[in-house]
């Protein structure tokens, strides 16, 4: 890719990409753990609720202390330090910045920080990718109107099997699925904050100590995050989304061609061209092997018999009849590989991974029967999980997107399973986040 000799260059001309960060949780601490060791990159501001949970965030991941003591921005541009503060609107419009990282984990507050940086003509790494699942085509839209970037966060999955499906777009192969790995199972889908770590495989301690956010990760678990990122892959590449939504089939890596076929073939697939989940787990809960939990996948296929003969010589993995193979990458690093996209969009005004389409939406679905009157608390939550949906089926019903299922209330019971409308919930239409859904649902519904 070259990035790191054209940032080395960057370095040596005084001359560094300048980032600012909204957001230093888990996500932006990794990112910030890597900053010190990447030349040509500038972390010119931080901005967070809590600059004291910034400033000991930054400790923990290894900065020197005086590293962030820059006085104000301006002081942060000229000295080459780092500022750290609560005002993410001066970040978003100071000139000294190039590129926002959105790093917040919160969808409604993500689409103002995206949008205030457009508007100032800042590049945008959203990271909050469930911002994106819900109006990723339309921020995609708002920022070519503003002749910037928008793009997912290198890293993390959607970004990493985009990546995957260039790769495969590029060679010429025909794609049968792709997406990413989970640790699945039916149960999974009632879990809470207060059983996530029961499942994921640490203890409260563990998780306390490494600063996991139990919301969050269950949200994972839940099968909330598999949908959302499956939406953020499929809009990005033009892959369909089946009518079923995820089958969280199981399969080892070596089982995904096999397992990754249409059903007429003796697979799961209901269609070729589409996002799917592979789960770690068998339905009676061991092990399916050497697994793909923690990376992302692309299965193609060999469109004539010289190419499946390739595969036969290179001994890929594939299907029985040679025909389908994987290409895989085992692992995500999430955070410490986020500098892939810094370097892209700061070096090459090339995304990461950007919505383009709109053929996948995450409806906001009943975890358990709900009451009239209750709050919705979002994805990883106690109230509802994430489903994925075709974006024109769920425009068709009216359904209530999950990255907008935060603090609404019920206008009237709701079944568990059923999936929330629009009628369910009472809901500002003046939040800007709400109007930015609509303009995106009038945009595509042409």
């Amino acid at each position: 890719m070259n990035f790191h000799s054209q940032l080395l260059a960057r370095a040596e001309q005084g001359n560094p990409i300048r980032v600012g960060l909204i957001g230093a949780g888990k996500f932006g601490s990794m990112y910030l753990a890597q900053v010190p060791r990447t030349p040509g990159v500038h972390m010119v501001g931080i901005a967070d609720l809590a600059p004291a949970n910034a400033h000991a965030a930054l400790a923990r991941v290894g900065w020197e202390a005086d590293r962030a003591q820059a006085s104000s921005l301006d002081d942060a541009v000229r000295s080459g330090k780092t500022h750290v503060g609560d005002d993410w609107q001066a970040l978003v419009a100071h000139p000294g910045v190039d590129i926002i990282i959105e790093c917040t984990g919160n969808p409604i507050a993500a689409v103002d920080h995206c949008l205030a940086a457009f508007k100032h003509g800042k590049h945008v790494i959203n990271v909050t990718v469930e911002a994106d699942a819900f109006c990723g085509p339309l921020l995609a839209h708002r920022a070519r109107e503003a002749v910037v970037v928008y793009s997912l966060a290198y890293g993390d999955q959607p970004g990493l099997a985009c990546e995957l499906v260039d790769w495969a777009k590029t060679c010429g192969f025909p794609i049968i699925a792709a997406g990413r790995g989970h640790k699945w199972l039916p149960k999974f889908r009632e879990s809470t904050p207060d059983t996530v770590w029961d499942h994921w495989g640490v203890t409260a301690e563990q998780a306390r100590i490494g600063g996991m956010n139990p919301k969050m990760f269950n949200a994972f678990l839940d099968g909330s995050k598999p949908a959302i990122e499956s939406t953020a892959i499929a809009n990005a590449t033009g892959l369909q989304v089946q009518a079923e939504g995820i089958t969280f089939a199981p399969a080892s890596v070596e089982q995904i061609p096999t397992v990754m076929r249409l059903k007429s073939d003796g697979g799961v697939l209901s269609a070729k061209g589409v996002v799917d989940v592979v789960s770690s787990l068998n339905t009676d809960g061991t092990s399916v092997g050497y697994d793909i939990r923690k990376g992302v996948w692309v299965c193609v296929e060999a469109p004539n018999d010289y190419i499946q003969r390739c595969f036969k010589e290179y001994q890929v993995f594939t299907d029985p009849d040679g025909r389908c193979m994987v290409q895989y990458k085992k692992w995500h690093l999430i955070g410490l590989e986020l500098g892939i996209s810094v370097a892209s969009v700061g070096l090459r005004r090339e995304p990461t991974g950007v919505a383009q389409h709109f053929n996948a939406d995450v409806v906001a679905t009943a975890k358990r029967n709900l009451k009239a009157g209750e709050l919705l608390d979002g994805e990883g939550g106690y109230t509802v999980f994430g489903k994925l949906s075709p974006a024109k089926v769920s425009l068709e019903v009216g359904s209530l997107p999950l990255g907008l299922a935060h603090h609404l209330k019920l206008r009237r019971d709701v079944a568990k399973d059923q999936s929330l409308t629009w009628d369910d919930v009472v809901i500002d239409e003046e939040q800007p986040a709400y109007r930015v859904r609509k303009e995106m649902e009038a945009l595509f519904q042409k």
